[in-house]
């Protein structure tokens, strides 16, 4: 059959639909995004509309993974008992990803474990124990971390009569004399080895679980602990010498009052040691140091500083990082 349209009409309308199908196709690649591979970095798109720019930005947040995530701290207890440590490992975890296992005894005990490859880095408060430590080789970079101050601390009812003693020394002395009771930690802490320091002065000679002791004289043994060991005398009204921080955190439960203070042979120096990897090449060396950085850094020094402040009004201990070690 003839078309009723002419031949050149006909070619026209179809070279126009062409053209426009062409148009639309062109259109549509032009406006269709490509396909993106995702990527793990920081992305920074712009998709430009007409008279409108949109720019989006995608962070990344990196985990901390250290390498060896388990640290094995060896500290003496009274960083537990007066809560100090309850704040401040956490926080080292949080900020650093690593993983502390504390393990809390005496500052002998502290070394013992450092001594024999068994932690990593070490706090503690015996400073001629530490000295002989270091000397053996065990330890690196001693360093000074903070302070606080013994307390001879007894009965309300002070049956030595040593309130107001003009020294620790004469305070022991009287309660030699009188054969009070008084409770030792008995476990080479720095606390033990303080008293005994004492008693010597007062011409007293008592050593750890030796049998010469006087029957007054009464040990707790190892694994006591300063707040087990303040339980023990507040129980029995005995005498005791106790680290200031752990007293105030538990004085509430406790039945013994302040006798003596302020001697400058009761101050407490704690520093901390990094167990030397030259010794033991398995100990977490680069997790001990990221630890000692971080009790020695300017805002866990302003932690220390503050801590105890607004429950007793005072510090509990004060921080010493870079000062001078005390003669």
């Amino acid at each position: 059959m003839k078309s009723w349209l002419p031949d050149k009409i006909l070619w026209r309308m179809l070279l126009g639909v062409g053209l426009i199908a062409l148009s639309l196709v062109t259109v549509a690649c032009s406006t269709t995004n490509p396909a993106t591979t995702p990527t793990t970095t920081i992305v920074t798109s712009t998709t430009t509309i007409p008279t409108t720019t949109t720019t989006t930005t995608t962070p990344m947040t990196t985990p901390l993974t250290p390498a060896n995530p388990e640290l094995i701290l060896s500290s003496t207890t009274s960083t537990r008992d007066s809560g100090l440590f309850d704040i401040l490992v956490p926080m080292f975890e949080q900020q650093t990803g690593y993983k502390v296992k504390p393990i809390y005894n005496g500052s002998g005990a502290a070394m013992a474990l450092g001594s024999q490859g068994e932690a990593d880095v070490l706090v503690v408060h015996s400073p001629s124990a530490e000295v002989t430590f270091m000397n053996a080789g065990w330890g690196i970079n001693r360093l000074l971390l903070m302070h606080t101050d013994y307390l001879i601390v007894g009965p309300p009812s002070d049956p030595a009569g040593i309130k107001g003693s003009a020294s620790a020394s004469e305070a022991f002395k009287k309660i030699a004399d009188a054969k009070a009771t008084f409770y030792s930690r008995g476990d080479n802490s720095g606390t033990d080895t303080t008293d005994k320091k004492i008693f010597k002065s007062a011409g007293v000679t008592v050593a750890d679980a030796s049998p010469s002791n006087p029957s007054w004289y009464i040990e707790g043994g190892a694994g006591t602990g300063m707040g087990a060991l303040l339980s023990i005398a507040s129980e029995k009204q005995g005498y005791t010498l106790t680290d200031r921080a752990t007293y105030l955190n538990n004085k509430k439960t406790l039945s013994l009052d302040i006798l003596v203070e302020g001697d400058p042979v009761l101050i407490n120096i704690y520093h901390v040691i990094q167990v030397n990897p030259d010794k033991w090449p398995k100990v977490n060396a680069v997790g001990a140091k990221a630890f000692s950085d971080f009790l020695l850094s300017p805002a866990t020094q302003a932690v220390i500083a503050k801590y105890g402040v607004e429950e007793f009004g005072r510090p509990l201990f004060f921080p010493d990082a870079g000062k001078l070690e005390p003669k």
